[in-house]
């Protein structure tokens, strides 16, 4: 294991780098001679990503768990072949997620405003970004297993590896609340959701694979009785 960097060392070969707003997690895949990013964060992480990725060492691709502004910030701005799931492109080189969220009309003023005025357009939002390829269920990463978890995005992927359980997420639930402070495993906020009914269904989907630890977009892992913990999520929504 290397010490001393920026970036946590939180499984064999798997790296996290948080930042915020947000609580927002990146992750780097030792590959070979190089990384693979997963998840971009926000463009306000892109100094922390470039300097983390450099010390792992060197980037070579980032891996999009789905195109939301939050989860796309920083890979326009890397220098490497970016690519996501084939249902998330269009978002991807396009909104960012706003083609579906519309104007947040259900959130109240204040929270409306923080974040079509403030979170998105100057913390998150690093732009449209071209997919050089795109990914389907089955294909690998760095060892992990492309899963297919649509709903709060069409394109949003989860990696397995089955070798020892661990997963990163990205959105398919949520760590923490509206202002980010730590809760129970939970179902994204249907403000944000493509399709809430069809989130659920993947959560629930998802429970059924044994996995011993889940590295979430936000916020803090789910260990422990992990498909228990999600089956009651997606039960609760």
């Amino acid at each position: 294991m290397k010490r001393g960097l920026l970036a946590e060392w939180i499984a064999d070969g798997v790296w996290r780098l948080q930042g915020n707003p947000g609580r927002l997690n990146v992750y780097f895949l030792e590959d070979g001679d190089g990384v693979v990013q997963f998840d971009a964060g926000g463009r306000c992480m892109l100094e922390l990503v470039r300097a983390a990725a450099a010390q792992i060492g060197p980037l070579t691709e980032v891996v999009l768990g789905h195109a939301h502004t939050d989860h796309r910030g920083t890979a326009p701005f890397l220098g490497v072949p970016v690519c996501c799931h084939g249902d998330e492109v269009e978002d991807a080189e396009g909104s960012g997620g706003w083609r579906y969220w519309g104007d947040l009309g259900s959130m109240d003023r204040p929270r409306r405003m923080l974040h079509k005025h403030l979170l998105h357009p100057r913390y998150w939002d690093g732009g449209p970004v071209a997919i050089e390829r795109t990914l389907a269920p089955g294909d690998t990463v760095a060892g992990f297993e492309v899963v297919h978890v649509p709903g709060h995005a069409p394109g949003l992927i989860a990696l397995v590896r089955h070798s020892d359980g661990v997963a990163l997420t990205s959105d398919l639930f949520y760590t923490v609340d509206q202002w980010c402070n730590d809760t129970a495993p939970r179902l994204p906020d249907a403000d944000w959701n493509d399709d809430t009914a069809l989130a659920r269904e993947s959560l629930a989907r998802f429970a059924a694979i044994d996995v011993s630890v889940a590295w979430p977009g936000h916020g803090d892992p789910v260990r422990g009785d992990v498909r228990g913990q999600l089956r009651a999520a997606a039960a609760a929504a």
